[in-house]
């Protein structure tokens, strides 16, 4: 048996931390009359081997609860009791002295006896609980710092810790885990990106999956089912019962770094796991639920639901606005964190009425707050609630997911007709949405596929969504996906069809990295990852979901083509610009920096209805860079002849041709071809770039 002694502790930090001599334990809740601090001798342990009960007037500053403890040590597990009103419908408190809660800072959980169904009914059921962590502070970075990357220079790579290695074809030693990312570093950093985005992973509850779904035996995969926002998921670790389980992530984000590659953890402060009225106690129902979530006034029993997961983060409250900035500097300061992707983000926008606020506190305090200023800010700028902002999000640091980007091109690419002015707006950052309120194109992030939907194979060889393996009779998952199959539903062995898909693949990449903005690209896109159809793979933990290493030789074109649009991109920073073209000629220039073409110079179809066609010179920026002319053919069968620009000096180079067979769909700059006439003949469905040089190739 442990022998311990207390004393009053400190509020500051939260959750518990390891002192010289002993563990400072720290939680809020306003509104609770006594609490108790339950300790576990291990993880597993199945009784606590002390129970202590706090004082209200030792143990409790303004709202915060906090006692220090000597004789606990790392590993140890622990969980909180609180007692409080229970007049729910009334005051909309869920105090029950009998629960046992999880910590709402936990650093590490242990949810092995968690059971979600249980849990719903039994106030004594096992609780997921928090472990004390080592300190923090003893972690060797070994001089390795975060990299600068500048934002209109940052390609960003979407993808999910445990699918990204789990297929058996990975090879890596540690499948599924932080650790298997490290060794899968050499392939990043060939594939030319900037930054790895990562599907949830802070901890969440795979068992929140509604009945039809669990009796196919399926779990949530994607994580966006958040229990504890401090913790990192138990099951992403080789060792997820040790109290030093963490420096595992570190070493991926310091590895990561050294490799000159940024992190950006996707975050979901909309909704939580306790979901609705008949959903589980977890932590913060428990601790604080009339001020964490948004609740029905009529009846406070009740969630309003603005996210569709049952329950609503009131994210404007003065005590969560202060949890979530507690909680980014929390991983930036301890884990070198270099951005944030927040699910849903309009609903950090709604007030504590649930209306839109232009000048919501949290969002502003994420965009002044020093502590986070180095760290990128990237808003889902909707939520389901009906209230959409893109382009609209307030700040002005915030990025945004372009939705609107993303289905314009995939409409214009897929032959639709009418849409050569929008077309043209987006590949040029979106300034009718960003423009006006003095943000840059960088502020829009662009991409054709996410983890939401279809992938960039399935986009090309698929017209209907086909879900029926979720168990949600293929109710779920968007309707209509911008998509096309060409002939033949899903796969075929027709060699025409084929091609004509892996064209317009090649084609949305191109478009893609030929955009002003920041690009997105999710992650077996490059090697054309399948789903089999399915644009809703959130509880398919299996090789539906996981990318397939084989397709790296079994499309190895696609990965090529993919890898050196990148490596063209980032050799044009007439590509990355920070301000919006303006169609001006600068001094000694001699093109403007963007001229827009149809079939003819300086004649774009902007009035042409039936157009599915576009082109535009862009000039490079100074002496040192080639000027680049784009020219686009989405016509189903018709080969269009395109008038180039005139030279006064140098030649035009073909550098891409999405029709042409590899290698000359793409060509590195030493190996291109002079082209010498003044048209070329632009073929269907196909994107074709020229780089102007002035001396020889």
């Amino acid at each position: 048996m442990k022998r311990i002694n207390v004393r009053p502790g400190h509020r500051f930090p939260l959750g518990a931390t390891c002192e010289a001599d002993g563990v400072n334990f720290s939680m809020f809740s306003r509104h609770a009359t006594q609490v108790e601090l339950l300790l576990y001798e291990s993880m597993d342990s199945l009784v606590p081997f002390e129970i202590l009960k706090l004082d209200p007037e030792n143990n409790r500053e303004f709202f915060f609860w906090n006692i220090f403890v000597q004789g606990v040590e790392p590993g140890m597990a622990y969980t909180w009791r609180a007692d409080g009103p229970d007049d729910t419908a009334i005051s909309g408190f869920r105090f029950n002295r009998e629960r046992e809660l999880l910590d709402p800072c936990a650093r590490i959980v242990f949810d092995r006896f968690w059971q979600r169904e249980q849990a719903k009914v039994d106030v004594k059921a096992k609780p997921i609980r928090a472990v004390v962590p080592a300190r923090l502070d003893e972690y060797d970075w070994e001089g390795v710092n975060m990299p600068e990357h500048l934002p209109n220079r940052s390609i960003i790579y979407e993808m999910h810790v445990r699918g990204f290695t789990r297929h058996p074809s990975s090879g890596v030693s540690q499948p599924g885990t932080f650790s298997g990312i490290i060794e899968k570093i050499p392939y990043l950093k060939d594939l030319g990106i900037t930054h790895v985005e990562l599907l949830p992973i802070m901890a969440f509850d795979e068992q929140d999956v509604p009945l039809g779904v669990r009796e196919l035996g399926l779990k949530n995969y994607w994580g966006y089912s958040p229990h504890s926002y401090f913790a990192l998921h138990p099951a992403y670790f080789v060792s997820p019962c040790s109290a030093h389980c963490l420096n595992e992530f570190r070493d991926m984000v310091k590895e990561l770094h050294r490799a000159g590659i940024g992190i950006i953890m996707d975050v979901v402060f909309n909704h939580t796991a306790e979901g609705g009225e008949d959903g589980p106690v977890i932590n913060f129902k428990g601790l604080s639920n009339r001020e964490f979530y948004h609740l029905d006034p009529a009846d406070r029993r009740k969630y309003r639901d603005f996210t569709g997961c049952g329950n609503t983060v009131n994210c404007n409250h003065p005590q969560v606005t202060f949890f979530i900035v507690e909680c980014l500097e929390y991983w930036i300061n301890n884990f070198q964190i270099d951005g944030f992707r927040f699910d849903l983000a309009s609903v950090m926008a709604r007030g504590e009425d649930g209306q839109p606020m232009h000048h919501a506190p949290v969002i502003w305090s994420l965009e002044f707050c020093h502590g986070i200023s180095r760290a990128a800010l990237i808003a889902e700028a909707w939520d389901a609630g009906g209230l959409y902002q893109v382009g609209g999000f307030p700040g002005y640091r915030w990025q945004e997911w372009n939705g609107r980007y993303r289905d314009v091109i995939r409409r214009f690419v897929r032959g639709d007709k009418g849409l050569v002015g929008e077309v043209a707006t987006r590949l040029t950052g979106s300034s009718d949405l960003y423009q006006p309120s003095g943000r840059h194109p960088f502020n829009s992030i662009n991409f054709i596929t996410c983890h939401d939907g279809f992938t960039l194979n399935d986009l090309v060889s698929y017209s209907r969504k086909h879900n029926d393996a979720n168990g949600e009779e293929n109710r779920d998952g968007a309707d209509e996906n911008f998509s096309f199959n060409y002939g033949i539903e899903g796969e075929t062995k027709d060699k025409k069809i084929q091609r004509l898909r892996l064209r317009q693949a090649k084609n949305f990449i191109s478009l893609l990295f030929l955009s002003q903005g920041v690009p997105m690209l999710l992650s077996g896109d490059e090697a054309l990852r399948t789903q089999k159809g399915n644009n809703n793979c959130w509880c398919q933990d299996n090789e539906l979901s996981w990318l397939d290493w084989e397709l790296m030789e079994r499309n190895a074109e696609m990965l090529r083509f993919t890898r050196e649009m990148i490596a063209f991109r980032k050799r044009h920073p007439c590509l990355m610009r920070r301000h919006f073209l303006t169609g001006k000629r600068d001094e000694g220039m001699e093109f403007a920096d963007i001229t827009w073409h149809g079939t003819r110079l300086e004649q774009p179809p902007w009035e042409d209805s039936e157009a599915r066609f576009l082109a535009f010179t862009l000039a490079g920026k100074g002496e040192a860079e080639e000027d680049l002319h784009v020219m686009i053919n989405m016509e189903e069968s018709q080969e269009l002849e395109m008038e180039l620009p005139r030279l006064e000096a140098g030649q035009w180079y073909i550098a891409i041709d999405t029709f042409k067979p590899i290698p000359h769909d793409i060509v590195r700059p030493f190996m291109q071809k002079i082209y010498p006439e003044s048209r070329y003949r632009v073929k269907p469905r196909s994107v074709v770039v020229l780089e102007r040089r002035k001396g020889l190739s």
